[in-house]
């Protein structure tokens, strides 16, 4: 795989760093972007290393890693990532691209395609966590404000775990899911103590905008012969993976089964491994078809 070589550019409130892996000239098939939300370019090196046939661009989103907001604190909407992307693909100057995007770049990479249909060439959007859009919304949706709220008032590690529990539920939320006791954060190698930060950009500013999210469904049927929607074989009955399934309902596609699970892309970057091979082989299967 040839070295990742950084670039930043500066957009509006921010400066995003980005990896390009090959050539941005001459090419034979579109730039293929791995990113993920909050997850940066961090969580994409083993994936990337199965396309060495590819010019493959990561990036940090905004307020993650190596990409530093100077627009303050609080939420980053889908809209502001869509045109952070959009910015950045511009920047690459090499036409409509491929996306690979998972959880909340999945969210960010539709409200991309919505606005701009022609930066995109396809769009694989592995399990977008839209609690907005189940049918078990208000429970679904109690359950993340739930999640922000405890972040705010005890910490991390008593926020992290009811996010861990929530991701991992399997089935529909609950109507009183928020008023079970919470998970103890040990049980998750989470701390107990409150260190006093609020600034993780999971907790801090993704949570609540990517699952309370309204996607335009009108913009996105008009492409949807350039959208694939990924659900993992292990989590398609939690949040995130019927959140994929949900959209592909709505725009009438049948989603597309990958391996493993809502990480199943992973090598071992956090310790975690997916099923990385086999991920990658099904996702150059569904770019190419």
């Amino acid at each position: 795989m040839p070295d990742a070589v950084t670039h930043t550019i500066d957009v509006p409130g921010a400066t995003l760093t980005y990896d390009v892996r090959g050539e941005l000239a001459e090419l034979d098939q579109p730039v293929l972007m791995l990113f993920g939300s909050p997850m940066g370019a961090s969580g994409f090196p083993t994936l990337a290393s199965y396309f060495t046939d590819r010019t493959v661009v990561t990036y940090d989103p905004r307020g993650v890693d190596r990409s530093v907001r100077t627009d303050g604190a609080g939420d980053v909407s889908p809209d502001l990532h869509a045109a952070d992307l959009a910015s950045l693909i511009e920047t690459l100057d090499v036409g409509p691209v491929d996306l690979f995007a998972t959880s909340g770049g999945a969210v960010n990479a539709l409200a991309l395609t919505a606005k701009r249909p022609d930066l995109i060439h396809t769009l694989v959007a592995h399990e977008p966590p839209l609690a907005s859009i189940l049918p078990d919304s208000e429970a679904a949706l109690a359950a993340c404000a739930d999640i922000c709220e405890t972040y705010q008032r005890d910490g991390l590690g008593a926020g992290m775990a009811k996010f861990i529990a929530l991701v991992g539920f399997e089935g529909e939320i609950p109507a009183d899911y928020s008023k079970q006791p919470a998970p103890d954060p040990a049980m998750f190698g989470l701390p107990t103590e409150d260190d006093g930060s609020r600034n993780d950009p999971l907790l801090a500013q993704t949570v609540r905008p990517v699952t309370s999210y309204q996607p335009d469904f009108d913009a996105l049927d008009k492409a949807k012969d350039r959208i694939i929607m990924a659900v993992g074989e292990e989590s398609s009955q939690q949040l995130a993976g019927r959140g994929s399934a949900a959209v592909a309902t709505r725009l009438g596609l049948a989603p597309v089964t990958f391996p493993s699970n809502h990480g199943g892309f992973l090598g071992d970057e956090y310790g975690m491994p997916g099923k990385p091979e086999e991920f990658a082989t099904k996702l150059r299967e569904v770019l190419t078809d």
